[in-house]
């Protein structure tokens, strides 16, 4: 089991734009890094639609997909995505969902679960495990969320989707860290004209 963290990132390092909010998911400008997704045949064969563009970059989202057990991300981003996802999210798989404040557990079409869990990275992260078999856990997002797992050194490994835009303001990936060197070893890069596809493997 890997576990995984895999963002749509801009040159600049951001991951979305400033004043994310549920009626604004991605920030504002903050398009370019969600557009080259949204026409990939492999996220709208997810969203139940159809159509879409069949290219590497498809192939490389849909192999995340396959390879995904399940998923854990902040209460942010579900609350920025619950009406975008709708009743058929796109996972397919268990997703826990960070939170100070306690949901039931809600099951949507198509497989994929939204537990609430109020008691810190480690029991989200141990509960994930647990349900995705030998399948891999992937820390979703927000930033915050995966900066907290990545200052733990939770992560396995991480890939990187640049899109070629500066966003200039927003929320960054890599801020708040702290001190101490983190090497990663490269695995793949993959240039389309959509994005640059990077994959690193944490060193240990």
């Amino acid at each position: 089991m890997t576990v995984t963290a895999d963002m749509a990132i801009s040159l600049d390092g951001y991951i979305a734009g400033p004043n994310v909010a549920p009626d604004n998911p991605g920030g504002d400008g903050a398009e370019p890094l969600f557009e080259w997704i949204h026409n990939l045949a492999s996220w709208r064969e997810r969203q139940g639609m159809t159509g879409g563009e069949e290219n590497r970059d498809s192939e490389l989202m849909r192999e995340w997909f396959d390879a995904t057990g399940a998923v854990v991300m902040g209460r942010m981003m579900y609350d920025t995505g619950e009406e975008f996802w709708g009743d058929n999210p796109p996972f397919r798989a268990p997703v826990f969902v960070l939170t100070h404040r306690p949901r039931p557990t809600l099951v949507k079409e198509g497989g994929t679960t939204f537990t609430f869990v109020t008691d810190g990275i480690h029991s989200a992260l141990d509960q994930a495990k647990a349900a995705a078999g030998d399948r891999n856990v992937d820390i979703a997002g927000g930033a915050s969320t995966v900066q907290q797992y990545l200052g733990e050194g939770l992560i396995d490994e991480l890939q990187l989707h640049v899109v070629p835009a500066l966003l200039g303001a927003g929320l960054r990936l890599f801020e708040g860290l702290g001190a101490g060197r983190r090497n990663l070893e490269p695995v793949r890069m993959v240039d389309t004209p959509l994005a640059t596809h990077l994959k690193y493997r944490f060193a240990k």
